[in-house]
């Protein structure tokens, strides 16, 4: 808690500098308490109880600003544009988002390097983080084999129909052929990639289900000879370290001799877990067959619109830089990154494939030429 007598003589002694500082954090702290409260009223359970926590926290930091400024400040600035930001995605979108852009804002707080805030206060924003970390991985998980799939999807079929496009219409062939090359390319390797897509996950899934310890037949526990080391060897061929293998064996032992409840021994819960990430096959297969198309569709509408030669290119290379930039912001914000970054990396990739394809198309067209 911030002592009013201190926060107060600190208040006579601060700087125009200083103050204006302290509002911004002021404003920013009630801007993501309301953010908090928002996302808390749309859940429930303990993401409920832990959102609401998190806004009671922000509230504290609001009240220990406050007691430095000596009051409400007749006026007070805006609220940061990243704040402002997390508002608005808390109302229009899901907090899958939100939890994505916060962990990484929470993860840049100023207050390590501030002298008027509290070592609580910056302690705070650091668990913060890892709170916000927590809730964010329990939505990627609920959606990372579809959205895995989309993603890659929606890139493979731009990437790889803008490269295919490009390079053949550097050959100087029709704008028909052009088209046609297009439209097969987008069937094929919408073909290509949900099947792949099918059988990588329909393999991982077996891969863990394979790799996943049986359960152990309760009616055959109490026959063990717990000298022998039997169960204790289970236990340490799962990783369990050899003296504590040996206590799980004689526990897991006495109960069951007592007829009493042995529990799971398998880690069912781990396989549950791991299987939500891959996700299922058959809707991991449709969702990148889908985004697929719907991405190799971008490059060839110029040609399906009737333009030609130099326009045809200059706007495909528009459309698909642009969903580019789009498909890669959107995976920075749900991995926590800088949207910015993976925007133009995703961009320099595509546009990269595309330009060695051009090239080679520039040489085979002057060769048949």
């Amino acid at each position: 808690m911030t002592d009013p007598a201190a926060a107060a003589s600190t208040a006579g002694e601060s700087t125009p500098r200083e103050r204006r500082r302290w509002a911004q954090y002021l404003v920013n702290e009630r801007a993501e308490a309301r953010v908090y409260r928002e996302l808390a009223a749309r859940r429930s359970g303990a993401e409920r109880d832990i959102l609401g926590a998190l806004a009671d926290a922000e509230g504290r930091h609001e009240a220990h600003w406050l007691a430095l400024l000596g009051g409400e400040p007749a006026s007070l600035p805006r609220a940061s544009r990243r704040t402002m930001a997390l508002g608005w995605m808390a109302r229009h979108f899901g907090p899958i988002f939100v939890f994505a852009l916060a962990q990484n804002a929470e993860g840049r707080s100023p207050y390590d390097a501030d002298p008027h805030a509290t070592a609580a206060m910056a302690a705070d924003e650091k668990v913060h983080q890892e709170v916000v970390r927590g809730l964010a991985a329990r939505g990627r998980r609920r959606l990372s084999g579809g959205f895995r799939a989309a993603v890659f999807g929606a890139n493979d079929g731009l990437v790889s129909n803008l490269a295919l496009v490009m390079g053949i219409g550097a050959t100087g062939v029709a704008s028909t052929f052009v088209m046609f090359s297009g439209m097969a390319g987008l069937l094929a390797g919408a073909l290509s990639m949900g099947a792949g897509e099918y059988v990588s996950v329909r393999s991982q899934r077996e891969l863990l289900e394979a790799t996943e310890p049986g359960e152990l037949a309760g009616g055959i526990l109490p026959d063990l000879d717990l000298d022998a080391n039997e169960l204790a060897l289970v236990y340490r061929s799962r990783g369990v370290p050899e003296d504590q293998a040996m206590d799980q064996a004689r526990q897991t032992l006495h109960r069951a001799r007592r007829s009493e409840p042995v529990g799971s021994h398998t880690g069912g819960t781990h396989l549950r877990d791991a299987q939500e990430v891959v996700g299922g096959a058959w809707r991991a297969a449709l969702f990148s067959f889908v985004f697929f198309a719907s991405g190799a569709i971008i490059p060839v509408l110029p040609w399906l619109f009737g333009l030609a030669e130099v326009w045809a290119v200059l706007l495909a290379l528009v459309l698909v830089g642009l969903a580019l930039l789009g498909t890669g912001a959107m995976v920075g914000l749900l991995s926590g990154g800088p949207p910015l970054r993976r925007a133009l990396r995703q961009l320099l990739i595509g546009f990269g494939a595309a330009a060695i394809t051009y090239l080679l198309g520039l040489l085979f067209g002057v060769s048949m030429g």
